[in-house]
């Protein structure tokens, strides 16, 4: 990932709400990990009348810090990108304070191509209590006087996973279909590589001045940046090719090989990923098992 110029540079004070552009504020919650960065970036956009996107976890003191940014004015709509628990639990506290609209992606599986079972929609960091009030399907808007925000659909990292570009200033907030310190993790049975790289390749297609993502600083030249995302994804499918040719078929084998210079407690996640890209490449002849592809499971070449 050499080539994707990550910057870890981002200057902020939890609960305080940052001006990042003359129609966006952005406040941080306080839930840094390996996997948030710094934090949940929650972002209020416009002014007097506001949408807030992704309010976060289940933090009272985070949905206080919103309040208190946005104080005097009214929020009318609360948009979610999609339902992991750094993003959209906040909806709830939140709408309970300001009874303002939920408005964005579907509850936790819409958009599955196969009906979920009940232990697969109740994945670990998956909300599954979030529900729209509104469904923002690919290209519906939301326009007030002052902005609108329109959705795109990205499924990939999460099936129901969608990011709206702000009219006004042309920018894309991009949740964590692409992030802008890391790559995002596609976990199935909910994450599909296959839908994340077209996902990609649809921002591709687009204009936009740049990306707002949940985690990380502002994304400058969009299309260069996704197109480096494609590059390693298509590096690391090289590398599992590689990985079956000598004979390596079970992932934990694969990620030592491959993550060798990852912290090893972030290996576990680099295994879902790496079993996305094996049932990607599975479905396209690229790789071959017995039954169907699962974490235990031995892969050889096809």
């Amino acid at each position: 990932m050499a080539n994707i110029p990550f910057k870890k540079d981002v200057t902020f004070e939890y609960g305080v709400a940052d001006q990042i552009s003359p129609l966006i504020r952005r406040v941080i919650a306080p839930n840094p990990s390996a996997f948030t960065l710094h934090g949940t970036g929650t972002y209020i956009i416009g002014q007097g009348q506001v949408a807030v996107i992704d309010p976060g976890p289940d933090d009272p003191k985070h949905i206080e810090a919103i309040l208190n940014a946005v104080k005097g004015e009214t929020v009318s709509h609360i948009v979610i990108t999609h339902t992991h628990r750094d993003h959209s639990p906040g909806a709830a506290l939140l709408k309970a304070e300001t009874d303002a609209e939920i408005w964005g992606c579907g509850p936790h599986g819409h958009g599955r191509k196969n009906k979920a079972t009940a232990a697969e929609v109740s994945e670990e960091g998956a909300d599954t209590d979030y529900m729209p009030d509104s469904l923002a399907n690919e290209a519906d808007t939301l326009e007030t006087k002052d902005w609108a925000l329109q959705a795109v659909y990205t499924p990939g990292h999460t099936s129901n996973h969608t990011c709206y570009l702000l009219r006004e200033e042309n920018a894309l907030f991009s949740g964590d279909h692409v992030m802008g310190w890391s790559t995002t993790i596609v976990s199935p049975p909910d994450g599909d590589m296959h839908r994340y790289m077209q996902s990609l390749r649809k921002l591709l297609l687009r204009s936009d001045d740049h990306y707002w993502p949940t985690h990380g600083p502002r994304i400058d030249k969009p299309k260069a940046f996704v197109g480096e995302l494609i590059k390693h994804r298509e590096e690391r499918e090289a590398q599992i090719a590689l990985c079956l040719s000598q004979k390596i078929g079970h992932i934990p084998d694969m990620v030592k090989t491959m993550y060798r210079d990852v912290p090893e407690h972030l290996h576990s996640a680099a295994a879902r990923s790496v079993l996305s890209h094996l049932v990607h490449m599975v479905d396209t002849d690229r790789a071959a098992c017995e039954g169907d592809p699962g974490p235990d499971t031995f892969f050889h070449a096809a």
